[in-house]
C-alpha cells in the first residue's frame, strides 16, 4: 500500500535526482585547488565557484559518490547516494561515508562564512549514527548549519536525510580558523 508520505518521498527523490544531474553536468573535472588560489575568494565566493564549474571540485565527491547541492552564508547542502561499494564488513554502509558526507557540509559550512584569505581545518568531528545506510536507501543530503563564526574558532552541525525526511545521523564539528597562504 503506497502512503501520501510515499509519495511525497518518491517526488522529493525524483527532484533530489534531477538536480544531482544538473549538477554533475556543470562540475568542472575533479581536481584539487591550490590554497593561494582558494585565498582569492571569500569562502562563499570559492564555494559557488566550485559548485558552479568554475573551479574543480575536490577529488573526495567522486571517490565518495557525493556532491555539492547548495551553497549560501552559513549553510551548505551535499548530496550523495549510498551504494554496495560503500560496504562494511556486516553488511551496511561504512560509518565512514556518512561522517566524510557530514563532515563535508559542515566545514563547507564555516567556509562559506569567511572572509578571502581565510581557511578552516576541523579540529573535532562528533557523529551520532542513527540508522543504518545501504544502497535501498537511496540518495540522501547533508545539510550542515553555522552556529558560530569568530575570528579563530567557528562550530556547526549537520543533519543527514533522506527523501522521506528520515535522519541517519547527524554531527557537529569545530573548526580552527587561519590565514591562507597567498602564493602557490
Amino acid at each position: 500500500m503506497t502512503t501520501d508520505r510515499d509519495t511525497d518521498a518518491n517526488a522529493i527523490r525524483q527532484q533530489w535526482e534531477a538536480e544531482a544531474d544538473t549538477v554533475r553536468r556543470r562540475l568542472k573535472q575533479a581536481d584539487t585547488n591550490r590554497l593561494g588560489t582558494i585565498a582569492q575568494y571569500s569562502g562563499l565566493e570559492f564555494l559557488q565557484a566550485v559548485f558552479s564549474g568554475e573551479l574543480p571540485h575536490p577529488p573526495i565527491g567522486e571517490t565518495m559518490s557525493f556532491l555539492p547541492i547548495h551553497a549560501e552564508h552559513g549553510r551548505v547542502v551535499f548530496q550523495g547516494t549510498p551504494a554496495a561499494n560503500h560496504y562494511n564488513p556486516i553488511g551496511s554502509v561504512h560509518g565512514g561515508w556518512a561522517a566524510t558526507l557530514l563532515d563535508s557540509c559542515v566545514g563547507c559550512a564555516v567556509q562559506s562564512t569567511l572572509p578571502r584569505g581565510k581557511g578552516y581545518t576541523t579540529l573535532e568531528l562528533k557523529v551520532n549514527y542513527v540508522r543504518a545506510l545501504t544502497p535501498q536507501t537511496g540518495p540522501v543530503r547533508a545539510e550542515g548549519r553555522v552556529i558560530h563564526a569568530g575570528g579563530r574558532v567557528a562550530t556547526a552541525e549537520g543533519q543527514l536525510r533522506d527523501a522521506a525526511g528520515r535522519l541517519y545521523a547527524h554531527a557537529s564539528t569545530t573548526c580552527m580558523i587561519m590565514d591562507l597562504p597567498t602564493a602557490d
